[in-house]
């Protein structure tokens, strides 16, 4: 049995990666949204540690990914598709890429440039530093983490509509292909 995807669908190493990156986002986003409003309590400062932390873990997940999917390489696009559509499918993605690197390599450099002691991944190791302390750095780093995160969002619903597009009215496997085995099967085509 090989690891690598089969021309049919993704496989488990794939599916996997997809889906813990996209937990990992959804986790971030949702503390990133909130940790704000905590008041500055030992407990505020774990969760930004936390949230710098799981940050840098979808930075290494995604770089493993990127190069699983050049090992692995990619299923045969499904018949059928036009060709807009499978080129509309790969912007998305690249830029889904761009950003999910974009967002933890700003918020590192942010973090850097700020000046703020260095922290410790899931309090094990020292992360190194960016950069030295730089105000208009740090701001113009802040910004593109929080516009950053906003374009994801968007980004992401339009990649979900797509798949379940493909899924509820072109009723094929795209959806189903990203999904582990037997979770989802793909809809039959309705007959004429």
């Amino acid at each position: 049995m090989s690891l690598k995807n089969p021309p049919d669908r993704w496989g488990g190493v794939s599916t996997g990666l997809h889906w813990l990156i996209a937990l990992l986002i959804l986790l971030l986003g949702i503390v990133g949204l909130t940790m704000g409003e905590l008041p500055r309590t030992p407990k505020y400062f774990w969760v930004y540690t936390t949230h710098k932390s799981l940050g840098i873990s979808v930075l290494i997940l995604v770089a493993l990914r990127v190069v699983w999917r050049l090992y692995a390489g990619a299923p045969r696009p499904l018949p059928g598709t036009p060709g807009w559509q499978r080129r509309i499918a790969t912007a998305t993605h690249v830029l889904l890429y761009l950003l999910m690197f974009a967002l933890p390599l700003s918020g590192w450099l942010y973090d850097s440039a700020s000046g703020l002691r260095p922290f410790r991944l899931f309090g094990l190791l020292e992360m190194p530093k960016l950069s030295a302390p730089d105000d208009l750095l740090a701001q113009l780093a802040h910004g593109v983490h929080e516009w950053g995160f906003w374009l994801l969002i968007l980004a992401v619903l339009a990649h979900a509509a797509a798949a379940f597009y493909h899924h509820l009215h072109q009723r094929d496997a795209t959806l189903a292909r990203m999904l582990p085995r037997g979770w989802l099967a793909p809809p039959q085509k309705e007959s004429a």
